[in-house]
């Protein structure tokens, strides 16, 4: 009983999860009928392609797809890259005033993203970073969570393991890069994803930074259906279909690293 309660709990978490991905599809592939009736309908009328042939004769949707594959590829390397070069000292090193910076960078938790707006733009707008992939990418490359995550990976890799290459004569940086990054491979891909996910559904900061339109993302970009389909709901539905896809493919493709990495940090 106590297992079928489970399930059940399990099964309406599911429901309410999948139910807006699923009518916003049904929208999508529907061209008749009323979309906002009472009681809803849970399965398309007449159902075709047209509106997301619509949206690609409409939109240069494959330049937007390149550009959010570029944003999110730079954005997880260097994320990858400075945040585990972060936290292995953290980690692994002593020295004066650890404990004080582990607690500043955590103190940045309780921040919401959007203080950092302005102080972002400014800094931006100084380097003369606006208008360019590198002003969308820099101020998401370092977080909190992908710091703390990869320092408790580090810290679980055993202290015997980097005292023999020490003594093999292994410099810092070698240790580093040929034996902590690859036995972390599990949690650097849980990181890698959520960051991947993070930087392909961004939406406030590249619209910020980015004025031209060959230049943005596609959870940018497919807005632009507001104003040419203003009162086509089913083919922006179509476009936040096809925005979605990408990130949903993804997860399915590496769920079992995520999952790897996410029993890591439980543990």
């Amino acid at each position: 009983m106590k297992t079928f309660t489970h399930y059940l709990l399990l099964c309406a978490i599911a429901v309410v999860c999948v139910f807006p991905f699923w009518w916003t599809l049904v929208t999508a592939l529907s061209t008749e009928g009323n979309i906002f009736a009472y009681p809803p309908t849970f399965w398309p009328k007449a159902p075709s392609l047209s509106n997301f042939i619509e949206v690609f004769n409409t939109l240069p949707m494959w330049r937007f797809f390149l550009n959010s594959v570029f944003i999110a590829a730079c954005t997880v390397f260097w994320k990858l890259l400075l945040c585990s070069a972060a936290a292995y000292p953290l980690a692994r090193m002593q020295f004066k005033g650890r404990k004080l910076v582990f607690g500043l960078i955590l103190a940045t938790l309780v921040l919401p993203s959007e203080v950092n707006f302005l102080v972002n733009f400014i800094t931006v707008t100084k380097l003369s970073l606006v208008d360019t992939y590198a002003g969308v990418i820099l101020p998401n490359v370092v977080n909190a969570v992908a710091i703390l995550l990869l320092k408790q990976a580090f810290e679980e890799i055993p202290q015997d393991l980097i005292d023999a290459a020490r003594v093999d004569g292994a410099s810092e940086w070698i240790i580093f890069s040929r034996i902590m990054l690859p036995l972390i491979a599990p949690w650097l891909a849980t990181v890698g994803i959520l960051t991947a996910v993070e930087a392909w559904n961004e939406y406030i900061w590249p619209s910020i930074v980015m004025s031209k339109p060959d230049e943005f993302p596609l959870s940018v970009g497919v807005l632009y259906l507001r104003g040419t389909f203003g009162s086509s709901t089913r083919v922006i539905a179509a476009g936040t279909v096809l925005t979605i896809l990408p990130t949903l493919a993804a997860f399915l493709f590496t769920q079992r690293f995520f999952m790897r990495g996410m029993d890591g940090a439980v543990k």
